[in-house]
């Protein structure tokens, strides 16, 4: 039986085929070009589910995603190397070409973050995020706008995109004192999850289903109980750029919410809370999400901060003891 393509995965395709015959993904003229194209072809609300897509195409798919995590590691870097060069670097943030949409996601994060901490009357002390990269914008504007007295703690598997990253707010008198960066796999990192109250997992960390969901696993097995987990997921034809967190994905966590912008805002976000109980074997958390009373905190109103618009996923009792 043929491979069914409607016009939405013919335009992804050609665009694939295009990218692949590139010689280099560094930032170029046809780099930008391509790259520009194919987000504002994923860009618009699209009814589409990559899940239920033939063969062929979810192998394009994870290729594509692939070569849009090394073109995007590539750009960061570029950028990192020209904000280094500066005297006072983040001074200098606005001339990435995406500052802005790092503004509009950390404010997305930091509004669910204070709609789950509403409880506790305190902003996090401590945070980490996996996966910061050379360019560890949502880091660096956390601390600077929303989270003000947080300690940050950044892990990156890459030494060079560690050093990068440091150089960038080494001589800041504020952030140089609460952005730490770490060289480790975090697969590699256990007893110092515990410490975290909430941690963010980057888009690109885990290219593929089955290397995120073994993050996840090793985040449910050392994060702290009642510890808030984000994560950067994708949605409709947003999904050819980046890896799809499902809820189900999420063993070891009560999932709160799920927002889908609908704007230039490409990732979705995912908040799920570490159950407050013991983890043992995930082997004995596979039967599926454990059904726990919900609080009145993770009643999630709608909200917009950007006027934009965007969709956005409740997870009350009834839909949990569904899945």
């Amino acid at each position: 039986m043929g491979c069914q393509e409607e016009p939405l995965v013919q335009q992804v395709r050609e665009l694939f085929e295009q990218i692949s015959s590139l010689k280099s993904l560094k930032p170029s003229k046809d780099v930008n070009m391509l790259f520009t194209q194919l987000v504002l072809t994923c860009m618009p609300p699209s009814p589409i589910d990559v899940t239920k897509l033939c063969k062929r195409v979810q192998e394009m798919r994870s290729k594509l995603i692939r070569l849009c995590g090394e073109a995007e590691g590539l750009l960061e870097s570029h950028f990192s190397t020209i904000l280094g060069s500066y005297e006072n670097p983040l001074d200098h943030l606005h001339i990435f070409p995406y500052y802005s949409n790092y503004l509009k996601l950390s404010l997305l994060e930091f509004t669910i973050l204070t709609q789950q901490y509403c409880t506790q009357y305190h902003v996090p002390n401590k945070v980490a995020f996996v996966g910061s990269g050379p360019l560890p914008l949502t880091s660096i504007v956390l601390a600077s706008n929303h989270l003000t007295t947080t300690t940050f703690h950044n892990y990156d598997i890459d030494p060079l995109a560690n050093s990068m990253a440091v150089r960038l707010v080494s001589y800041d008198p504020d952030l140089s004192k609460r952005m730490f960066f770490h060289t480790n796999d975090i697969m590699n990192v256990t007893t110092a999850l515990k410490d975290y109250e909430v941690v963010f997992l980057a888009a690109l960390v885990g290219m593929d289903k089955e290397e995120k969901v073994r993050v996840i696993d090793h985040l449910a097995k050392y994060m702290a109980p009642g510890a808030l987990l984000m994560l950067r997921s994708a949605h409709g034809a947003r999904a050819f750029l980046y890896p799809v967190v499902d809820p189900c994905d999420l063993r070891g966590f009560e999932v709160l919410s799920v927002f889908h912008p609908t704007d230039e805002v490409i990732n979705s976000v995912v908040i799920a809370r570490k159950y407050p109980m013991p983890t043992h074997s995930l082997e004995q958390q596979s039967l599926g999400p454990m059904i726990l009373p919900n609080c009145k905190c993770s009643e999630i109103q709608a909200f917009n901060p950007f006027n934009h618009g965007n969709m956005i996923e409740d997870f009350s009792i009834e839909e949990r003891q569904l899945s």
